[in-house]
Parts: C-alpha cells; sequence; structure tokens
C-alpha cells in the first residue's frame, strides 16, 4: 500500500474504527485478560473537547501503550471509568485520535503500515542511532501536521521520542504547545516493557500488571519559556532527571 494512500485512508474514521476493531479484539486479552491493566483518572478525561487536546506520556513499547489509550479512550466513550470492561467499546470506537510516531518504524513492516491507519502523524526523528547526521528540531512540515491534527482531534505524543528511561524531553514538545495552547493531559505508564517486546506487538512475560495513570490538565502561562514548559511535563510523566533512581542516569 503505497504512503499516499495511507495517508489518505487514516484521516477516514470509518477506516479507523475498522482498524481499531481489529487491532483492539486482537490486543485485549494481552492487556487485560493474560495481563492487569490498571487505570486511574479518567475523570480528567471524561469531559475534554474533541479537539486541541495534547497528551503527553513516557514511553516503554513503540506501540503497546498507544494501544492501550486507544482501549482507554474507547472505553471512557462508553462511560466506562478507570476500567475497560469487556470491549463492547470496539462496536463504536472514539476513533478523533492521532499519535506521534517515527517514519522509520511504521515503515517496518506490513503491521505496522497497517496501524499507521489508526491515526498514526508520522515525524522525523530528530537523532538516528544509525545516522550521523542530527537535526535541531521538528521538519516544519512535520510541526504543521501535529498543529493540524490537533485542530480536529486529540494527539498522543512521547516528549522524549525514545523507550529508554529517563531521557531527556525533546524541545519540540514545548514549542508546539506554545504555539497551539493545547489542553495537556500527561500520563504516566508502566509494565508495558516488562509484558511486552520493545515494539510492543509480542506478549513476552504473563501476569504483569501494566499501569496507565491520567494526570489533572497542566496549566501553562506565555511567561513561561519552553525549558520551564518541558521540565513541568517531565516531571507530570515521571521522567525529569530529578526523579532518575541514579541522578542524571540516561542522559547524554
Amino acid at each position: 500500500m503505497s504512503s499516499k494512500l495511507i495517508d489518505k485512508l487514516k484521516h477516514k474514521p470509518f477506516v479507523r474504527a475498522l482498524v481499531y476493531a481489529l487491532v483492539g479484539s486482537i490486543s485485549y486479552p494481552g492487556l487485560n485478560i493474560f495481563n492487569r491493566l490498571r487505570i486511574e483518572g479518567t475523570e480528567n478525561i471524561e469531559s475534554l473537547p474533541k479537539q486541541n487536546v495534547l497528551f503527553v506520556s513516557n514511553h516503554q513499547t513503540y506501540f503497546a501503550e498507544v494501544i492501550s489509550f486507544l482501549h482507554i479512550f474507547c472505553a471512557v466513550k462508553w462511560k466506562r471509568k478507570n476500567r475497560l470492561g469487556f470491549p463492547w467499546y470496539l462496536l463504536s470506537p472514539y476513533t478523533r485520535v492521532y499519535f506521534v510516531s517515527a517514519a522509520e518504524t511504521m515503515q517496518a513492516s506490513w503491521l505496522t503500515r497497517l496501524f499507521e491507519l489508526a491515526g498514526s502523524l508520522t515525524v522525523r526523528r530528530t537523532w538516528n542511532a544509525d545516522s550521523t547526521i542530527q537535526r535541531k528540531g521538528l521538519d516544519p512540515s512535520d510541526t504543521r501536521k501535529i498543529e493540524r491534527a490537533l485542530k480536529t482531534s486529540w494527539v498522543i505524543n512521547f516528549p522524549q521520542g525514545t523507550t529508554k528511561p529517563f531521557a531527556p524531553g525533546r524541545k519540540g514538545t514545548a514549542l508546539l504547545i506554545r504555539q497551539t495552547n493545547p489542553i495537556v493531559i500527561p500520563i504516566r505508564i508502566d509494565g508495558f516493557n516488562t509484558a511486552f517486546d520493545k515494539k510492543g506487538l509480542r506478549m513476552k512475560k504473563w501476569r504483569t500488571s501494566l499501569s496507565v495513570k491520567f494526570g489533572a490538565p497542566l496549566r501553562f502561562t506565555s511567561e513561561q519559556s519552553n525549558e520551564e514548559i518541558l521540565e513541568e511535563i517531565m516531571l507530570a510523566i515521571g521522567q525529569s532527571k530529578t526523579q532518575a533512581p541514579n541522578p542524571g542516569a540516561g542522559y547524554p
């Protein structure tokens, strides 16, 4: 399937609904039967507007936590509080959601290309371990892509851009917040790297406690610097260098 066709189809709600139903039915047992998903803070997302909401989260696998968020958003639409219950919600999912992901990750296989149809906003990494080229921020076209999505939907972003714990946050997240002034909801997740492989598509351990906690909306002012905004976000998602077991660990 060509990139242009995927880009066109992923903006169609009925296409995303079909992908949610397929991916959701396959992933549900791994999240809530073979393992146990503990959810907190759904009261912080029950009354959110349908646009200009930015979720910021720490990152442990490529896909498992995104899939869990989509399950939770759909369950909340069906008035579930801090639980999934039986996944009847996949019959009428909440599809006004996009998630930011690395282009090379989404192009890795036919399965990741399928998941791209769930609402991936592909961006180029600011740094790649296999490359000597480094960029200071997101490509302007990538930024505009996220800004357009926020005008109509929710967007999930991972400020660290990596699954390495306590890695520094990317300043592009702070710039995006200053430009779009969204409602910012922090999320703390845990247990996903224990239960799943790095991609988050294969379960490696059963009976793992998975945790997803939605925090209260973060409030920022125009007087705050990018560094101050980013530090507040990192504290909220439990990834500030001051919260590391060994302060400074994971930082270049």
